[in-house]
């Protein structure tokens, strides 16, 4: 079945599809360019050989050695062919990427909850706020380059019987934070590897890997 679903994709999405492999999970994986992430959804949703009618999380990652630093993750499900798909996409800090609630209204919160986290900006969402933090909440806390203590602290003061908003006071030594000692203990993360390369039409064809 997996290895089905991947012939479908590259023979109906070749313009967008860059890679496409089952993962040691023998699940599907597919990474697609970020200006097709509608076209592909609505296929995937609607075709009659796919039918993933169920969107199951959508989640974000940052790996700030990328040039694209943010990759979106979709996980699907199809319910008619007892199968699930995920599709990845990425972008930067300043590139907005297209909102799929058009096609699946249940990522309506997820979407929010990755511009609360990480600052991914969707591109027609009709209610792209914070979900997670307060209104007045400054930065993205899932960035890797954001300090592990934050920027305020938020108590309730008893006397002024209403929340309290005061600055953090820690000395410059314990929150000076280094990235690049604390990640050589993850061996994926020394070197990450750079996106797919960039699939302007369907001439090139798509990469199939299995793992």
């Amino acid at each position: 079945m997996a290895l089905q679903m991947i012939k479908i994709a590259q023979e109906c999405l070749p313009k967008y599809l860059q890679v496409a492999r089952v993962t040691h999970q023998k699940e599907v994986e597919l990474c697609i360019a970020p200006g097709g992430i509608l076209p592909v959804m609505d296929f995937l949703k609607l075709h009659h050989r796919t039918q993933f009618t169920n969107i199951v999380d959508i989640a974000g990652m940052d790996v700030p050695q990328r040039t694209n630093r943010f990759e979106i993750i979709y996980n699907l499900l199809s319910i008619r062919h007892n199968a699930r798909i995920r599709v990845k996409t990425y972008t930067d800090e300043n590139t907005p990427i297209d909102s799929i609630v058009p096609v699946f209204k249940g990522a309506d919160w997820y979407e929010r909850e990755i511009w609360d986290m990480f600052g991914v900006i969707f591109k027609g969402h009709p209610d792209l706020r914070r979900i997670l933090t307060d209104y007045g909440f400054e930065g993205h806390p899932f960035r890797k380059d954001f300090p592990l203590t934050g920027y305020e602290e938020v108590r309730f003061d008893e006397e002024m019987r209403n929340i309290v908003y005061e600055p953090v006071e820690l000395p410059q030594e314990f929150r000076k934070f280094e990235l690049s000692p604390t990640w050589e203990q993850f061996p994926a993360y020394k070197q990450a590897a750079e996106e797919p390369e960039k699939i302007e039409s369907g001439e090139q064809g798509a990469t199939t890997e299995k793992k």
